[in-house]
């Protein structure tokens, strides 16, 4: 598992005035639940870059005023317009305590229906896992080698790692190859001619 190390500091003001200060100073205001503390504290945009802006699925290694956590990213608030980050949500990682998260889903192999000109349609980027940190992993694999043209492969056909549960819906479609229409233009031609072939022999 890939981590960031994040250092943030304890917020001393709360509410919507202590986080105008915050933003106007620089920082994000963030806060972290799990367990039985829920912490408040800051963090500098540079610090949470790699975590926020990323495809990947990385873990936070918090140090808070010395204390060193391990916690994932729950969700980010922007702003609507500026895009910039208004706040951060955490979620600590404890030791055999269930989480959902969602990870990202990648494919293993190649298509033969890719071989043959058909184009690999990701339908679904991310799979929503139930696991505890100790069987955490940061993405999931389906193997597409064995993909006709036109075929699907289903969320039930994702390789499951030990400890983890998937929570979609096994009949979801992933991926799927389709056929371009310069094939189905010449599959329908030969048809045609196959077609009339049979024809002319009667």
């Amino acid at each position: 598992m890939t981590s960031v190390e994040i250092q943030g500091n304890t917020r001393s003001e709360f509410g919507k005035k202590g986080s105008k200060v915050d933003r106007n100073n620089g920082n994000i205001p963030a806060v972290m639940y799990g367990g039985n503390d829920v912490i408040h504290f800051t963090v500098t945009p540079a610090a949470v870059k790699h975590l926020i802006y990323t495809p990947d699925f990385k873990i936070a290694d918090l140090e808070i005023d010395g204390k060193h956590y391990k916690a994932i990213l729950k969700s980010v608030q922007f702003h609507p317009v500026t895009d910039q980050i208004l706040h951060i949500d955490f979620l600590r990682l404890i030791d055999k305590t269930p989480i959902k998260v969602e990870i990202p889903l990648r494919f293993k192999g190649v298509s033969p229906g890719v071989k043959v000109g058909g184009k690999l349609i990701q339908q679904l980027r991310k799979i929503k896992i139930k696991t505890t940190p100790e069987f955490l992993v940061d993405e999931l694999k389906a193997d597409i080698s064995k993909l006709e043209l036109g075929q699907a492969l289903r969320v039930r056909e994702v390789i499951i790692p030990n400890g983890v549960e998937i929570i979609n819906n096994p009949a979801t479609p992933v991926a799927l190859i389709e056929i371009p229409r310069a094939l189905k233009a010449a599959a329908a031609l030969a048809a045609k001619e196959n077609e009339k072939g049979a024809k002319k022999k009667k």
